[in-house]
């Protein structure tokens, strides 16, 4: 089984210096990409921590690592024009020498949009309809075409083009999320990698995968030319209660209510466990798994998926 391995660092509560020994720990243990997300206020715990922003820090981890694709889980699409965006992660590709990965989604968090003047629409059929658009005219941008706007469009282009073009002949575009009418058939359109939620419901997940391969169906696109990626934030101990020990570290250290231990993407749990449930999301299609992770930097979990789970995996 092939299976690939990203970690995700929660952009809040981790200093500079903390996140770049993190994200050049997570390249010596042989994770293929490192994550971080896009938020202008901590949307984990109290609002007010501490957050860098998202592109200034993936160039920055760049300078410091050599093989790890690079990317936001995912940036909220209502915070940049597309052809800016595009701009951005065309700069890191040449920074990074070839190494980045487009990550955006509709955007969830009211509060940030409305301390920092972002439009925030009239609810998700906005947002899932500006995705759609952003996301055709940042692929068409990405592969040195020209962009123009008809008078129906929410963005207004006018010849927009990228100059340079990304070192990469095909820069990815991972889409997030999984609504099955609107954000499927975007990832079905345009994206090279779909993120959704790993969920110990195997039915669930099942039925969501069933829905991708029917988007991807309808427009006559093959799913296998889309890396299906699932998303979790685990600590893994020899035992539950370790892992509850030390979440509860990471509780305390971002702010965060008790109640974030019963969140579905939330597994404390054993070795055996995690590569239980890793097999059977990789029987679903899911390739790659990334795993978030809150500050304090958990080593031991990074360690033990790399170096026990990971050859697991492999082997099955």
């Amino acid at each position: 089984m092939s299976v690939k391995f990203g970690l995700q660092l929660w952009n809040q509560v981790f200093s500079w210096e903390e996140s770049r020994d993190a994200a050049v720990r997570a390249e010596e243990l042989g994770y293929d990409s490192v994550w971080t997300w896009e938020h202008p206020l901590a949307c984990m715990g109290a609002p007010d921590q501490d957050t860098f922003d998202a592109y200034t820090l993936l160039t920055a981890w760049s300078q410091v690592t050599s093989n790890v694709k690079l990317g936001a889980l995912t940036g909220a699409n209502t915070f940049w024009n597309p052809g800016l965006l595009a701009k951005k992660v065309t700069t890191l590709d040449h920074v990074s020498g070839g190494r980045a990965v487009l990550g955006i989604g509709a955007g969830w968090f009211e509060l940030e949009h409305r301390a920092f003047g972002i439009e925030f629409g009239k609810g998700w059929g906005d947002r899932l309809g500006w995705l759609n658009e952003s996301a055709g005219a940042v692929r068409r941008l990405l592969d040195g075409e020209a962009v123009a706007s008809t008078g129906d469009d929410y963005y207004s282009f006018d010849g927009a083009y990228l100059r340079p073009t990304p070192v990469q002949e095909r820069l990815p575009i991972m889409i997030g999320g999984g609504g099955e009418q609107k954000t499927l058939r975007t990832v079905a359109r345009y994206a090279d990698m779909w993120d959704w939620v790993a969920l110990e419901d195997v039915d669930l997940m099942r039925r969501k995968h069933a829905v991708f391969e029917q988007r991807c169906e309808e427009i006559g696109r093959d799913p296998a030319e889309i890396e299906r990626t699932a998303h979790l934030a685990p600590v893994v101990r020899d035992s539950e209660a370790e892992a509850i020990s030390f979440f509860r570290s990471q509780i305390e250290a971002n702010r965060m209510d008790d109640g974030v231990i019963n969140s579905p993407d939330v597994y404390l749990t054993t070795p055996d466990r995690l590569t239980e449930l890793m097999a059977a999301w990789s029987e679903l299609g899911v390739s790659t798994f990334i795993l978030q992770m809150a500050a304090p930097f958990d080593d031991e979990t990074a360690t033990r998926i790399a170096r026990e789970i990971r050859p697991r995996l492999s082997a099955v």
